[in-house]
């Protein structure tokens, strides 16, 4: 039966040990004249092996690094080892053997290495165990927030990702063929979700990717995301969602701290305690872009007056919620109606018209969007003109509503924007397995 490497110290009794079989991919070679060792890495982590003269390393034949092999021995303690024991070798099978011109350096430091050199070999700098250890801690996430919606008996979904126009007005779409007519990528699965609310379910999430035909080059941006996606019903305004939101974070960050803190230790990362999650402000727009300017004029990085909620303003916002309540995590709601999507709930009328929306803001960055939603037919047609819409451009949402929708709303947070800031990666491009931006498609 195969070990794996950190658990073969357990494999060593007062009975003495027996032979046991791993298999993994060379890391790291070290020729110390008689004895060779080996450091072999799995799912699980580095184990060390020794070649020594009884079972020297087949010397000449090509065997290097990232070959995959499979050896059997007799593990044995060796405090200055890897998890404190190593296998000493009797045999070896080789099951893969890597080409000898890598392009990459799988077991060094890559604090050096650019990005684009990181992403343009992915196949290989995957394999570094820091870079892997993202994975591990979105995969991570992705759990946390599946786990904890079910708790709150929420039930998962799987829509479309074809579609015939944008649940956001049309924009940003990405066109597919699709035998003789065009269709879309979709940008949201947000009528999905409120249909579902409607059949009764009243409480979805959904898990996908997402595509925003978006020209952006920067580090906070790609064009293919997965989206953690919630919508409920029965709610009274975004107050509701944001406290879901705090729930759900406190949780994600608890389980991270419990399961993965190898992975957070491999990048200095440290997590919100839910004490100060559950002590993230809540503050209205207006009073946000006030706190925000006021942050600015102490601060030697600031480039002016701030009009909007701008990158700047997520900064400064965030560097002064972790200052009073110990987390770099604040919510900012009640947009104004004019920023927000066409089936935003307004708070008020005319053009000075609030929202019950809200964005969450971590580590200097909006991860969440989201908010309560239009449910009545004849305040959802109201709405449509104001955002240079006609009914018929929205045929399902009139149907929707058509026939009774109970008060909803809902939020999404970008998976890839939550790795990256729970982190601290210099890009949201290191936190996606095979980024998609405007130039980049392959691998």
């Amino acid at each position: 039966m195969r070990i794996l490497a950190r658990d073969v110290a357990a494999r060593i009794n007062e009975k003495g040990s027996e032979t046991i079989e791993m298999s993994g991919w060379i890391h790291r070679i070290r020729d110390m004249g008689g004895i060779t060792f080996i450091v072999l890495r799995d799912r699980s982590g580095i184990a060390q092996l020794i070649f020594d003269e009884k079972f020297p390393f087949p010397a000449g034949s090509g065997l290097g690094l990232e070959s995959v092999i499979s050896v059997k021995g007799i593990p044995a303690l060796n405090p200055k080892a890897p998890g404190g024991a190593e296998l000493k070798v009797q045999s070896i099978n080789v099951l893969s053997q890597a080409a000898a011109d890598l392009p990459f350096q799988v077991n060094g430091d890559l604090s050096k290495t650019g990005l684009e050199a990181i992403l343009d070999n992915r196949l290989l700098s995957l394999r570094n165990p820091k870079i892997l250890s993202i994975f591990r801690v979105q995969a991570a996430i992705a759990g946390a927030f599946a786990s904890y919606m079910r708790a709150n008996d929420f039930t998962e979904i799987k829509t479309s990702k074809l579609v015939a126009g944008g649940t956001e007005g049309g924009t940003n779409l990405f066109m597919v063929q699709y035998f003789d007519r065009e269709l879309y990528l979709a940008q949201s699965p947000q009528f999905y979700k409120e249909a579902m609310v409607a059949s009764g379910l009243e409480r979805v999430f959904e898990i996908a990717p997402v595509y925003r035909a978006e020209k952006h080059d920067t580090p906070r941006h790609v064009n293919e995301y997965v989206s953690l996606d919630v919508e409920m019903a029965f709610i009274e305004n975004e107050l509701d969602l944001i406290e879901l939101e705090r729930g759900f974070l406190a949780h994600v960050f608890a389980e991270l701290d419990k399961n993965n803190k190898k992975d957070l230790e491999a990048w200095g990362a440290t997590v919100p305690s839910p004490e100060s999650v559950a002590k993230a402000p809540i503050i209205k727009y207006e009073d946000a872009i006030k706190l925000a300017n006021t942050e600015a004029a102490g601060s030697k990085k600031s480039t002016g007056k701030i009009f909007d909620i701008t990158p700047e303003a997520e900064r400064l916002l965030c560097e002064w919620a972790e200052r009073e309540n110990g987390a770099a995590l604040v919510f900012v709601n009640e947009y104004p109606r004019r920023y927000r999507p066409f089936y935003s709930y307004p708070i008020g009328e005319g053009n000075s018209a609030g929202s019950m929306t809200f964005d969450c803001l971590f580590r200097g960055l909006e991860i969440t969007s989201g908010g309560r939603r239009h449910h009545e037919l004849s305040a959802f047609l109201d709405a449509l003109p104001r955002f240079g819409m006609k009914p018929q451009d929205q045929e399902g949402y009139v149907k929707l509503l058509k026939y009774g929708c109970p008060p909803h709303g809902g939020f999404a947070i970008g998976l890839e924007r939550l790795t990256q800031k729970i982190l601290g990666l210099s890009s949201v491009k290191e936190a996606s397995l095979f980024p998609r931006d405007r130039k980049r498609v392959d691998p």
